[in-house]
Protein backbone atom coordinates (compact mmCIF):
# COMPACT_ATOMS: atom_id res chain seq x y z
CA UNK A 1 0.00 0.00 0.00
CA UNK A 2 2.70 2.27 0.88
CA UNK A 3 4.62 1.26 -2.41
CA UNK A 4 1.65 1.97 -4.20
CA UNK A 5 0.67 5.97 -2.74
CA UNK A 6 4.38 6.39 -3.26
CA UNK A 7 4.08 5.32 -6.79
CA UNK A 8 0.83 8.12 -7.35
CA UNK A 9 3.08 10.59 -5.67
CA UNK A 10 6.06 9.99 -7.72
CA UNK A 11 3.51 10.48 -10.79
CA UNK A 12 1.73 13.52 -9.37
CA UNK A 13 5.11 15.59 -8.91
CA UNK A 14 6.16 13.78 -12.41
CA UNK A 15 2.79 15.52 -14.40
CA UNK A 16 3.42 19.02 -12.37
CA UNK A 17 7.17 18.77 -13.29
CA UNK A 18 6.15 18.27 -17.11
CA UNK A 19 3.07 20.69 -16.85
CA UNK A 20 5.57 23.55 -15.21
CA UNK A 21 8.36 22.32 -18.08
CA UNK A 22 5.98 23.31 -20.73
CA UNK A 23 4.46 26.63 -19.61
CA UNK A 24 8.04 27.97 -19.64
CA UNK A 25 8.16 26.64 -23.33
CA UNK A 26 5.07 28.13 -23.83
CA UNK A 27 6.13 31.68 -22.07
CA UNK A 28 9.30 31.71 -24.47
CA UNK A 29 7.99 30.95 -27.40
CA UNK A 30 4.86 33.33 -27.10
CA UNK A 31 7.54 36.30 -25.70
CA UNK A 32 9.20 35.26 -29.23
CA UNK A 33 6.11 35.18 -31.74
CA UNK A 34 5.10 38.64 -30.20
CA UNK A 35 8.64 40.10 -30.44
CA UNK A 36 9.07 39.12 -34.34
CA UNK A 37 5.12 40.24 -35.10
CA UNK A 38 5.61 43.56 -33.10
CA UNK A 39 9.07 44.27 -35.22
CA UNK A 40 7.73 42.44 -38.70
CA UNK A 41 4.40 45.20 -38.16
CA UNK A 42 7.27 47.80 -37.84
CA UNK A 43 9.57 47.29 -40.78
CA UNK A 44 8.57 45.09 -43.51
CA UNK A 45 5.05 44.17 -43.23
CA UNK A 46 3.74 47.44 -42.38
CA UNK A 47 5.00 48.75 -45.67
CA UNK A 48 3.63 46.03 -48.29
CA UNK A 49 -0.38 46.72 -45.80
CA UNK A 50 -0.45 50.45 -45.67
CA UNK A 51 -1.34 52.03 -48.65
CA UNK A 52 -0.87 55.67 -47.01
CA UNK A 53 1.30 56.29 -43.15
CA UNK A 54 0.18 58.77 -41.29
CA UNK A 55 2.58 61.14 -39.03
CA UNK A 56 1.38 59.22 -36.16
CA UNK A 57 1.99 55.94 -37.49
CA UNK A 58 4.97 56.81 -38.02
CA UNK A 59 6.24 57.84 -34.62
CA UNK A 60 4.95 54.81 -33.37
CA UNK A 61 6.65 52.71 -35.97
CA UNK A 62 9.98 54.77 -35.08
CA UNK A 63 9.21 54.41 -31.22
CA UNK A 64 8.73 50.08 -31.03
CA UNK A 65 12.09 50.17 -32.98
CA UNK A 66 13.92 53.35 -30.44
CA UNK A 67 12.68 50.96 -27.54
CA UNK A 68 14.30 47.94 -28.88
CA UNK A 69 17.84 49.19 -28.24
CA UNK A 70 16.82 51.90 -25.65
CA UNK A 71 15.64 49.56 -22.92
CA UNK A 72 17.06 50.13 -19.61
CA UNK A 73 18.42 53.58 -20.23
CA UNK A 74 16.22 54.88 -17.95
CA UNK A 75 17.84 53.28 -15.04
CA UNK A 76 21.30 54.15 -15.87
CA UNK A 77 22.07 57.23 -17.57
CA UNK A 78 25.88 56.10 -18.33
CA UNK A 79 24.36 53.12 -20.18
CA UNK A 80 25.19 51.93 -23.47
CA UNK A 81 22.95 50.91 -25.88
CA UNK A 82 23.69 49.25 -29.09
CA UNK A 83 26.50 50.57 -31.41
CA UNK A 84 24.92 52.22 -34.78
CA UNK A 85 26.35 49.16 -36.61
CA UNK A 86 24.41 46.85 -34.44
CA UNK A 87 21.45 48.70 -34.28
CA UNK A 88 19.71 46.74 -37.96
CA UNK A 89 20.50 43.25 -35.67
CA UNK A 90 17.93 44.43 -33.20
CA UNK A 91 15.13 46.00 -35.32
CA UNK A 92 15.31 43.23 -38.07
CA UNK A 93 12.49 40.68 -37.42
CA UNK A 94 14.85 37.55 -38.08
CA UNK A 95 17.93 39.07 -35.73
CA UNK A 96 20.49 38.96 -38.61
CA UNK A 97 23.88 39.36 -37.30
CA UNK A 98 24.39 43.35 -37.79
CA UNK A 99 27.88 43.11 -39.27
CA UNK A 100 26.48 41.13 -42.24
CA UNK A 101 23.39 43.28 -42.70
CA UNK A 102 25.45 46.33 -42.98
CA UNK A 103 27.02 45.32 -46.36
CA UNK A 104 23.27 45.39 -47.97
CA UNK A 105 22.30 48.41 -45.77
CA UNK A 106 25.45 49.64 -47.41
CA UNK A 107 24.26 48.33 -51.09
CA UNK A 108 19.96 49.98 -50.34
CA UNK A 109 21.88 53.47 -49.45
CA UNK A 110 23.97 53.22 -53.10
CA UNK A 111 20.79 52.25 -54.55
CA UNK A 112 18.50 55.66 -53.97
CA UNK A 113 15.17 53.15 -53.37
CA UNK A 114 12.32 55.03 -51.93
CA UNK A 115 11.53 51.08 -49.85
CA UNK A 116 12.44 51.29 -46.36
CA UNK A 117 15.59 48.75 -46.29
CA UNK A 118 13.96 45.46 -44.99
CA UNK A 119 11.25 45.56 -47.33
CA UNK A 120 14.15 46.26 -50.32
CA UNK A 121 15.66 43.23 -48.58
CA UNK A 122 13.56 40.68 -48.45
CA UNK A 123 10.79 41.60 -50.49
CA UNK A 124 11.48 44.27 -52.73
CA UNK A 125 13.80 45.42 -55.42
CA UNK A 126 16.89 44.33 -53.16
CA UNK A 127 15.58 40.57 -52.69
CA UNK A 128 17.68 39.17 -55.36
CA UNK A 129 20.89 40.76 -54.61
CA UNK A 130 23.94 38.65 -53.20
CA UNK A 131 26.75 40.00 -52.19
CA UNK A 132 29.93 38.36 -53.00
CA UNK A 133 31.21 40.43 -48.83
CA UNK A 134 28.39 38.70 -47.27
CA UNK A 135 26.49 35.99 -49.72
CA UNK A 136 22.83 35.07 -48.79
CA UNK A 137 23.21 32.21 -47.57
CA UNK A 138 25.68 33.67 -45.01
CA UNK A 139 23.29 36.34 -44.20
CA UNK A 140 19.83 34.20 -43.73
CA UNK A 141 21.95 31.66 -41.69
CA UNK A 142 23.86 33.87 -38.87
CA UNK A 143 20.89 35.14 -36.93
CA UNK A 144 21.58 36.31 -33.84
CA UNK A 145 19.88 34.34 -30.72
CA UNK A 146 18.15 37.06 -28.71
CA UNK A 147 17.08 35.58 -25.29
CA UNK A 148 13.49 36.06 -23.52
CA UNK A 149 13.40 37.33 -19.79
CA UNK A 150 12.74 33.98 -18.59
CA UNK A 151 15.83 32.47 -21.13
CA UNK A 152 18.17 34.77 -19.60
CA UNK A 153 17.31 33.21 -15.94
CA UNK A 154 20.17 30.50 -17.27
CA UNK A 155 22.74 32.83 -17.83
CA UNK A 156 22.54 35.34 -14.58
CA UNK A 157 25.27 34.69 -12.64
CA UNK A 158 25.48 36.10 -8.83
CA UNK A 159 28.67 37.04 -7.00
CA UNK A 160 28.81 35.26 -3.56
CA UNK A 161 31.82 35.66 -1.04
CA UNK A 162 33.92 37.50 -3.65
CA UNK A 163 33.08 33.82 -6.33
CA UNK A 164 30.93 34.01 -9.07
CA UNK A 165 28.11 30.89 -9.62
CA UNK A 166 24.98 30.61 -11.46
CA UNK A 167 21.99 31.79 -9.92
CA UNK A 168 19.84 28.68 -11.11
CA UNK A 169 22.01 25.88 -9.92
CA UNK A 170 24.41 27.38 -7.56
CA UNK A 171 27.72 25.94 -9.62
CA UNK A 172 30.54 27.67 -9.95
CA UNK A 173 31.39 29.30 -13.14
CA UNK A 174 34.05 28.02 -14.83
CA UNK A 175 35.51 29.17 -18.23
CA UNK A 176 38.34 27.37 -18.83
CA UNK A 177 36.87 24.03 -18.93
CA UNK A 178 39.47 21.10 -20.53
CA UNK A 179 39.95 21.40 -24.56
CA UNK A 180 37.65 24.03 -24.56
CA UNK A 181 38.92 27.35 -26.21
CA UNK A 182 35.76 29.45 -26.36
CA UNK A 183 35.00 33.24 -25.42
CA UNK A 184 33.09 33.51 -22.20
CA UNK A 185 31.18 37.08 -22.57
CA UNK A 186 29.36 39.01 -19.96
CA UNK A 187 26.89 41.97 -20.00
CA UNK A 188 26.16 43.88 -16.59
CA UNK A 189 22.11 45.10 -16.69
CA UNK A 190 21.20 49.10 -15.70
CA UNK A 191 19.71 46.69 -13.01
CA UNK A 192 22.84 45.63 -11.64
CA UNK A 193 21.98 41.93 -12.82
CA UNK A 194 25.04 40.27 -14.20
CA UNK A 195 24.85 37.68 -17.19
CA UNK A 196 27.85 34.94 -18.66
CA UNK A 197 27.98 32.88 -21.54
CA UNK A 198 29.93 31.34 -24.27
CA UNK A 199 30.18 33.55 -27.47
CA UNK A 200 29.38 31.86 -30.52
CA UNK A 201 30.03 33.98 -33.51
CA UNK A 202 27.11 35.23 -35.92
CA UNK A 203 24.16 33.48 -33.29
CA UNK A 204 24.93 34.26 -29.81
CA UNK A 205 26.62 37.80 -28.84
CA UNK A 206 26.68 40.41 -25.92
CA UNK A 207 23.50 41.49 -27.86
CA UNK A 208 21.97 37.81 -26.67
CA UNK A 209 21.71 38.42 -23.22
CA UNK A 210 19.33 41.59 -22.91
CA UNK A 211 18.21 41.16 -26.45
CA UNK A 212 19.40 44.17 -27.51
CA UNK A 213 18.61 46.61 -24.91
CA UNK A 214 21.36 48.63 -23.04
CA UNK A 215 24.08 47.71 -20.80
CA UNK A 216 26.25 49.25 -17.67
CA UNK A 217 28.91 47.58 -19.26
CA UNK A 218 30.12 44.16 -21.84
CA UNK A 219 33.24 42.46 -22.28
CA UNK A 220 35.35 39.46 -21.64
CA UNK A 221 36.09 37.48 -18.72
CA UNK A 222 37.66 34.35 -17.27
CA UNK A 223 36.88 32.59 -14.42
CA UNK A 224 38.38 29.44 -12.40
CA UNK A 225 35.60 27.76 -10.14
CA UNK A 226 34.02 31.00 -9.59
CA UNK A 227 37.33 33.28 -9.34
CA UNK A 228 37.80 36.00 -11.27
CA UNK A 229 40.69 35.85 -13.41
CA UNK A 230 40.61 38.81 -16.25
CA UNK A 231 38.43 40.57 -17.43
CA UNK A 232 38.23 43.28 -20.51
CA UNK A 233 35.81 45.67 -21.21
CA UNK A 234 35.72 44.52 -25.08
CA UNK A 235 32.35 44.43 -27.19
CA UNK A 236 32.02 45.48 -30.87
CA UNK A 237 28.17 45.69 -30.03
CA UNK A 238 28.36 48.17 -27.27
CA UNK A 239 31.57 49.54 -26.83
CA UNK A 240 31.60 50.15 -23.58
CA UNK A 241 33.55 53.37 -22.09
CA UNK A 242 36.15 53.53 -19.91
CA UNK A 243 33.48 55.00 -17.30
CA UNK A 244 31.09 51.98 -18.06
CA UNK A 245 34.37 49.48 -16.74
CA UNK A 246 34.79 51.58 -13.59
CA UNK A 247 31.60 51.36 -13.14
CA UNK A 248 31.38 47.44 -13.59
CA UNK A 249 34.76 47.21 -11.29
CA UNK A 250 33.07 48.76 -8.77
CA UNK A 251 30.31 46.51 -8.81
CA UNK A 252 32.82 43.46 -8.40
CA UNK A 253 34.04 45.45 -5.55
CA UNK A 254 30.93 45.64 -3.74
CA UNK A 255 30.46 41.85 -3.79
CA UNK A 256 34.06 41.83 -2.43
CA UNK A 257 36.26 40.38 -5.71
CA UNK A 258 39.22 40.04 -4.97
CA UNK A 259 40.88 42.15 -8.06
CA UNK A 260 44.72 42.08 -6.43
CA UNK A 261 45.77 39.20 -9.20
CA UNK A 262 42.91 40.15 -12.35
CA UNK A 263 44.42 40.54 -15.33
CA UNK A 264 42.40 43.66 -17.02
CA UNK A 265 43.05 45.54 -20.81
CA UNK A 266 42.26 48.91 -20.49
CA UNK A 267 39.22 50.00 -23.36
CA UNK A 268 40.66 50.05 -26.59
CA UNK A 269 38.29 51.43 -29.41
CA UNK A 270 40.22 49.71 -31.61
CA UNK A 271 39.51 46.34 -30.31
CA UNK A 272 36.03 46.96 -30.52
CA UNK A 273 36.12 47.93 -33.86
CA UNK A 274 36.44 43.68 -34.95
CA UNK A 275 35.12 41.89 -32.06
CA UNK A 276 36.27 38.32 -33.81
CA UNK A 277 39.56 39.67 -33.79
CA UNK A 278 40.34 39.81 -29.87
CA UNK A 279 42.70 36.97 -30.16
CA UNK A 280 46.08 38.57 -29.59
CA UNK A 281 44.54 40.78 -27.06
CA UNK A 282 43.73 37.55 -25.31
CA UNK A 283 46.62 35.09 -26.04
CA UNK A 284 48.44 32.85 -23.45
CA UNK A 285 45.46 33.39 -20.53
CA UNK A 286 43.74 29.92 -21.46
CA UNK A 287 46.76 28.13 -21.64
CA UNK A 288 48.07 29.54 -17.95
Amino acid sequence: MTELKLQKVYKSFHTIRKLADYAILINQSWWKLLDFAELKRSSISFFDIEKHETAISRWSRARTRAAKVGKGLSKDVKARKLALLHWLEAIDPQHRYGHNLHFYYDKWLKSKSREPFFYWLDIGEGKEINLEKCPRAKLQQQCIKYLSPMGRLAYEVVVEDGRFLYKQSGEFLHTTKEGSRGKWIFVLSTSKNLYVGKKKKGSFQHSSFLAGGATSCAGRLVVEHGVLKAVWPHSGHYRPTEENFKEFISFLEENNVDLSNVKMAPVNDGVHSSEEDLTGNMSGLEDE
